[in-house]
This record gives structure tokens, C-alpha cells and sequence, in this order.
């Protein structure tokens, strides 16, 4: 009985296959650039058959897309999760700024650099990963709403403002690879800090009174239920 449960079926085998295979891509599209990648190294790097990967991906761009995918989804999740300890128990914009510069810094935005040129001059690539790329937006402007909605913050004016800090910390980490400058970037992020803990309070609340989202944050995570 112990052995038969402990057997795994062939769709856990298959789903653990191809876990491995999108987590190797995402190494790889990392560590060495989409153009310096085969399906047999990421076969190789998730130690499968390249056998076993064609069984799944048909080629080296789907593969991409799905991992992308992956990746996407496993971010907006953490994203989620942080709006959750927020709605709990509180929390700064300076936690959010810190937490966007993190999950960006931490290979997202590198591995998305990667595939960027493709999606410009590869049709069929950009037509695959185009909705991959919106689905993870709309997450992003989904948390951010609710982040607006729990300290009482216009919504669209929030979705501007978050969004504007995304495309910041983008292009802060485009420059990584060719300015080693840790002061720079923390000077920066600090001046970016001071903006948002400005901009995002609830509307006609002057600035003595903007704290950061904390205090409304934790009042509103009492008394207002969860949609």
C-alpha cells in the first residue's frame, strides 16, 4: 500500500517535466540571453530527454512564451500576496516602492529584456507573448486598485502612479549592466519614494497628513469587508 501510494501518476510526472523545463528556460534566458540558448540546453539544464521537451514544446519560442508565462504569473502572485499582508496589517509606499525594485531586480526584468528584441522583429513571437504580457498588466493594475481602495486613493490616479513607478524601475535596471552604481540607484529610488508617498492618499488630504498608507490602510482592513 505504501509503495502504490507513494507511485506517482504520469500526469504528476508529465506536470513535474514540465515545471522543470520552464524554470531551466528561465535560468537560461537569464544566465546566458535568448540568443545564446537551444532546447538542447534547456533540456540539458532541467535534466530531461530533449525527446522529453519536443514531447511538450514544439520549439524554442513556445517554450519561451510558456516559461514567460510562468514566471509572470508566479510574480503577480507575490504581488498579491504583499496587498494581502497590507490589507492585514499595514504597510508604507516605501514597502511597495522596495518591493517592485526586489521582484523587478531580482531577474524579471533582466529575463524580459531578453525577449523584448524578439517580440520587435518576430512576428509570431510578438503575437504569442502580447497576451501573456497583458494578462500580467491587468494583475498588476488588480492589485494596485485594491492597494487604492484600502487607503481610500482615487483609483485611476493610483494606476498612473504605480504604473509610472513600474516603468521607472524598468528603466533603472536597463541601466544595470552597464553602471555598476549602487548610490545612484538608491539615490534614485529614495527621490521616487518621496514622490509616491505624496501622490498616493486619499484625495484633499494635504501633505502634513500623508503618512503613507499605513495607518489608512489598517483602519480600512477592520471595518471595510474584503469584495
Amino acid at each position: 500500500m505504501s509503495q502504490r501510494r507513494q507511485r506517482r501518476t504520469q500526469q504528476e510526472r508529465s506536470a513535474d517535466t514540465v515545471a522543470r523545463l520552464l524554470e531551466a528556460t528561465i535560468d537560461l534566458l537569464h544566465d546566458r540571453g535568448l540568443y545564446r540558448m537551444s532546447t538542447t540546453d534547456i533540456a540539458e539544464r532541467a535534466g530531461v530527454s530533449r525527446g522529453a521537451l519536443t514531447h511538450h514544446f514544439s520549439s524554442k519560442e513556445e517554450i519561451i512564451v510558456a516559461a514567460v508565462a510562468h514566471m509572470l504569473r508566479q510574480s503577480t502572485a507575490s504581488l498579491h500576496e504583499m496587498a494581502a499582508d497590507i490589507r492585514r496589517s499595514g504597510g508604507s509606499t516605501d514597502e511597495i516602492v522596495d518591493f517592485l525594485w526586489q521582484i523587478m531586480n531580482d531577474r524579471l526584468f533582466y529575463v524580459t529584456m531578453e525577449y523584448l528584441p524578439e517580440a520587435r522583429h518576430n512576428g509570431d513571437f510578438r503575437a504569442a507573448i502580447v497576451p501573456v504580457v497583458k494578462e500580467f498588466h491587468a494583475g498588476l493594475n488588480a492589485v494596485w486598485a485594491e492597494l487604492a481602495g484600502q487607503a481610500g486613493v482615487d483609483v485611476d490616479h493610483a494606476l498612473v502612479l504605480m504604473n509610472a513607478s513600474m516603468c521607472l524601475i524598468r528603466g533603472m535596471i536597463a541601466q544595470t549592466p552597464v553602471k555598476d552604481d549602487p548610490a545612484y540607484f538608491r539615490e534614485l529610488l529614495a527621490f521616487w519614494k518621496r514622490q509616491v508617498k505624496r501622490e498616493f492618499r486619499p484625495g484633499g488630504e494635504t501633505d502634513q497628513a500623508a503618512e503613507g498608507i499605513a495607518a489608512v490602510a489598517s483602519e480600512r482592513a477592520g471595518t471595510t469587508p474584503k469584495s
